[in-house]
């Protein structure tokens, strides 16, 4: 099978250090597999998005060398297929709609456990809708941080998978667009790592394959933070590459050429040098 490969950003701001490393890093595992390596823009949080910020992403990744083989995938486009997953789930009674309040989850913890919605139903406000998670351990072994094991019904509790406003949650696009993408290996932050579990739960419930995964290291800003853009990262500079893209290689310990002058001659000394054995585990702060 071709090895598929993507970067998937959220249009929350510009292009950032952080993100900057996530893309790199998934580049050079799909171009190092002789693989493909695609784009899908998550743009499901109109709340959380910035006008503009989206189209400024796919335009600044090839001032750094980063080209997709495919045109992007914009989730905003893809509400058909995530109602068609919602029904299945729904038809399969793995859903449930929920009226908790946030008081309510925090007097519980938190986490919503127990498959039913423990509010009574309020029928001057839609519910969210919540895929009921067993008492099951689900384990796999990541790429890079190795074996992984978490309790569904303990851990994660039973996750909205389509909210209070409409909108789908993440959890859902992504794994419905992995499959649709048909990706091979995700290769992403450590902050997501948690979420990698629960994703397994939903592809076994929607009958799609599951993924490989390589769990990158997080950037961190001088406090320890991780870089975001919604904690107003400095964004990279697509009008002048060079210094942000060997940052970004050397925070993934990928050796590139002193001699290369255009992103994509560095792109191509580091390829010829990295091995995704030897990238970091452990999350550091930006050079």
């Amino acid at each position: 099978m071709t090895y598929r490969g993507r970067f998937a950003p959220s249009p929350t701001g510009l292009l950032h250090f952080g993100s900057l490393v996530a893309a790199v890093g998934s580049w050079l595992c799909a171009r190092r597999a002789g693989g493909q390596w695609l784009l899908r823009v998550e743009d499901i949080d109109p709340p959380r998005e910035v006008p503009g910020s989206a189209q400024a992403i796919l335009a600044a990744l090839p001032a750094f060398g980063l080209v997709a083989d495919e045109p992007p995938l914009f989730q905003s486009r893809r509400r058909a297929a995530y109602d068609e997953a919602f029904e299945h789930l729904r038809a399969a009674d793995r859903v449930f709609p929920c009226w908790c309040s946030r008081t309510q989850l925090a007097e519980a913890g938190g986490i919503h456990r127990g498959g039913h919605c423990i509010a009574a139903p309020d029928p001057r406000r839609p519910p969210a809708w919540r895929l009921r998670m067993p008492d099951t351990v689900v384990a796999f072994d990541d790429a890079l941080q190795g074996p992984q094991r978490q309790n569904l019904g303990e851990e994660a509790g039973d996750v909205v998978v389509r909210r209070v406003e409409g909108y789908y949650a993440y959890q859902l696009a992504c794994v419905v667009d992995d499959a649709f993408q048909g990706i091979t290996e995700v290769v992403r932050g450590t902050d997501l790592l948690d979420s990698t579990p629960r994703q397994i739960w939903l592809q076994r419930c929607l009958g799609l394959p599951t993924p490989a995964y390589r769990h990158l290291p997080l950037a961190l800003d001088a406090q320890g933070h991780k870089l975001s853009k919604s904690e107003r990262a400095h964004p990279v500079d697509p009008a002048d590459p060079l210094p942000a893209l060997r940052r970004a290689l050397a925070f993934l310990d990928v050796q590139t050429s002193a001699v290369a002058a255009s992103p994509q001659a560095v792109l191509d000394s580091a390829l010829e040098r990295f091995d995704p054995a030897r990238l970091p585990r452990l999350a550091a702060r930006e050079a």
